[in-house]
């Protein structure tokens, strides 16, 4: 909103300032991160005054014992990240298309996930929103993300577009309402997910979500800027650069969670905040053209998942033919299997934090391999 004070420069000359994307966005990081700190402690108050039980907290840890009683913090941390960006957005991103689809699908997956905690926490029901009724809430941002992509001039035709690592030209220049509909949902649900099943030690979730969000903010500044694409051989998608605003509200939102995240918690993310978080980097990575290289930055949310599917797979798998299942790893997601090898929950968030920003790195470099 604010970027249109840029018109009246000339009363004021700083206002010019407003013009650069690179300005609006490290505004939007302090304005987030203010936010947060402001409203963090109000807000954990709020939750704390639920009084709920054990189940929420063994739920997230899957039993394993952790130095610190865990049972009185409450979920619902991710509102913190929440009311930060959207705020700070609203002040200092342009509006566009881009930024409309963004921040609804960010909406709708952070009310999804209020709901499941609202029922866990005040509900006590322990498995909180059916499957059905969460898949149909991911279902509803896919699909209206999509619809509006689609139908706004726009966006209409490159988000059609499909571009992999590594090669510096579209695969496929106009991907049919079908095949789009697919990829589009499977990258909202799946990261929705994968960072949902990471958020189960304090800070983990949120310092892994930071990188990945760095490195797409940067990817986005670069999308909308058309000569650095043509210098790098990537997709040019004019406006997207204002994602980069959103992406600076995220990291500066993301931190203030952190300073009440960080272990021993006095906050937990819960599926507001994890559930919302993926299927907003998902869609961001479809805009910019960039969903492959997701898979790359976000490579610890990745081997979560997959930790998660490897070892209900062989267990089932295995159950039926031998009559006791086999585990791959002691326990699933892949964080709490290094927690009964014996490591304790700091190491644990802080070694995946390197790894994190490892792949976080490697995704950076695919921009000018070839």
């Amino acid at each position: 909103m604010l970027s249109f004070l840029s018109n009246f420069e000339n009363d004021f000359g700083p206002l010019r300032l407003l013009r650069y994307l690179t300005v609006r966005t490290m505004f939007a990081t302090i304005t987030a991160a203010l936010i947060g700190f402001v409203i963090g402690p109000g807000l954990i108050r709020r939750f704390r005054a639920l009084k709920f039980g054990r189940d929420y907290a063994d739920a997230r840890t899957g039993g394993v014992a952790s130095q610190f009683d865990k049972q009185h913090t409450p979920p619902m941390g991710g509102l913190i990240i929440f009311f930060a960006v959207f705020v700070s957005a609203w002040l200092w991103a342009a509006p566009n298309v881009w930024v409309f689809v963004s921040l609804f699908v960010y909406a709708v997956l952070t009310y999804a996930g209020w709901r499941d905690d609202y029922l866990k926490v005040v509900r006590r029901n322990h498995h909180g929103i059916s499957s059905g009724e969460k898949i149909a809430w991911q279902s509803l941002a896919a699909l209206v993300a999509l619809g509006v992509l689609l139908w706004h001039p726009d966006s209409a035709e490159k988000i059609r577009e499909l571009w992999v690592p590594f090669v510096k030209h579209a695969v496929i220049t106009s991907m049919p309402w079908w095949l789009l509909l697919g990829l589009v949902y499977f990258w909202i649900v799946g990261f929705s997910n994968a960072i949902n099943l990471t958020d189960g030690l304090d800070g983990l979730a949120g310092g892994c979500t930071i990188s990945v969000v760095v490195v797409f903010g940067f990817m986005a500044y670069l999308a909308g800027n058309a000569r650095a694409t043509a210098y790098l051989g990537i997709s040019h998608v004019p406006e997207t650069g204002e994602l980069a605003v959103i992406c600076g509200a995220l990291i500066g939102g993301t931190l203030a969670f952190l300073w009440y995240n960080a272990y021993p918690a006095e906050v937990f993310m819960g599926d507001t905040g994890s559930l919302a978080l993926g299927g907003l980097i998902g869609v961001m990575a479809f805009m910019i053209h960039q969903p492959l290289t997701l898979v790359i930055v976000g490579g610890v949310f990745v081997l979560e998942a997959l930790s998660v599917i490897i070892q209900v797979s062989c267990f089932k798998l295995t159950r039926h033919r031998t009559g006791t299942g086999y585990r791959v790893f002691r326990m699933a997601p892949l964080h709490h299997h290094f927690q009964k090898l014996g490591w304790p929950e700091t190491k644990v968030v802080l070694r995946f934090w390197i790894v994190s920003l490892i792949f976080a790195l490697a995704g950076l470099a695919t921009l000018k391999l070839l």
